[in-house]
């Protein structure tokens, strides 16, 4: 399991407590099945989960998960798994942030409710274009070999090796 860990946020600290091992478990079934869908993709980087993000000079996010592009660096796509004792840094004030700097494709992954809600940049900043659940499939067009069904990202029972 992760430690504890800081981000940035508009020039704030904002020390992150220790993810549990639900977060853990949803956060490695994510990267593995993003990991096989980016497989065949050289223009894009799968970040570790966590990795620090600098978007302006006084912010920089450590996303669960964070999809870059290879040749430039620059985030496009991030993945927020929200921890109910402290989900407001990600469901307001990184989200916002995210909307502010028009990155195109954020996941925010709601492990108390089960649910994912897939937000797509516009030139009126970001705007929900679904909320998935059970046997619904997240996919992204810009990944056409990614999809996972929304189940398994959260099925209790540790994946089969």
């Amino acid at each position: 399991m992760s430690g504890a860990y800081e981000e940035i946020l508009s020039g704030a600290v904002v020390r992150r407590n220790p993810p549990g091992s639900r977060h853990e478990l949803i956060c490695k079934r994510l990267h593995d099945c993003v990991r096989a869908g980016v497989a065949n993709f050289a223009s894009i980087r799968l970040l570790p989960p966590r990795s620090g993000i600098v978007l302006l000079p006084d912010t920089t996010v450590c996303p669960d998960l964070a999809l870059t592009t290879a040749a430039t660096g620059k985030l496009w796509l991030a993945a927020e798994i929200i921890s109910s004792d402290d989900h407001r840094a990600d469901t307001v004030i990184k989200k916002e942030i995210y909307e502010q700097t028009k990155l195109p494709r954020l996941w925010m992954i709601d492990p108390r409710y089960d649910n994912v809600e897939v937000y797509h940049g516009t030139q009126y900043g970001l705007m929900l274009k679904s909320m998935l659940a059970g046997s619904e499939i997240l996919s992204e067009a810009l990944l056409p070999e990614f999809e996972l069904q929304i189940a398994e990202l959260f099925n209790a029972s540790e994946p089969r090796s």
